[in-house]
């Protein structure tokens, strides 16, 4: 009678096993989110003026405390990484840019009027660029040339 009992315990005792292992490995995987952009500049402090006062962004605590990286939120958990210490510009097409989203376009063009901070449509000819969605954008440079968009959608 020993001997089938403990058939039985072992048995049970692989067959667990085997169905543990193979329904997590089978579970389907989350999949990456995203954390933050680190951008490369040659001027920290310039940058650094821009970010906050022309794009509003806050700046947090980071890690390194060498005088050469500054964190700013996005959103929620978002964040830009600006690194001083660059010596050229990124020099990249509007195509490769960041995008924010903001509640009222008008009242952030009227924040970049009042900074002197020129913008444009993705095409440059115009103020901002109508996607087939509705959603307005506009575009301009940060002070190392970065790309920027800035856009009324809604999520």
């Amino acid at each position: 009678m020993k001997l089938p009992r403990l058939f039985v315990v072992l048995s049970l005792v692989v067959f667990l096993s085997v169905s543990l292992l193979f329904s997590q490995s089978g579970a389907p995987a989350k999949s990456p989110e995203f954390d933050h952009i680190a951008i490369h500049v040659r001027d920290l402090e310039k940058s650094v003026g821009f970010y906050e006062k022309v794009m509003g962004l806050e700046k947090i605590p980071e890690p390194f405390k060498d005088d050469r990286h500054v964190w700013f939120r996005m959103g929620a958990h978002n964040q830009l990484h600006v690194v001083g210490g660059a010596t050229d510009g990124p020099g990249l097409p509007i195509d490769i840019h960041i995008a924010f989203r903001v509640g009222s376009l008008t009242d952030f063009m009227t924040r970049l009027d009042q900074t002197q901070v020129k913008y444009r449509s993705f095409k440059g000819d115009g103020k901002f660029t109508p996607r087939p969605d509705g959603v307005r954008q506009i575009y301009f440079q940060d002070p190392d040339g970065y790309w920027i968009e800035v856009n009324d959608g809604k999520f």
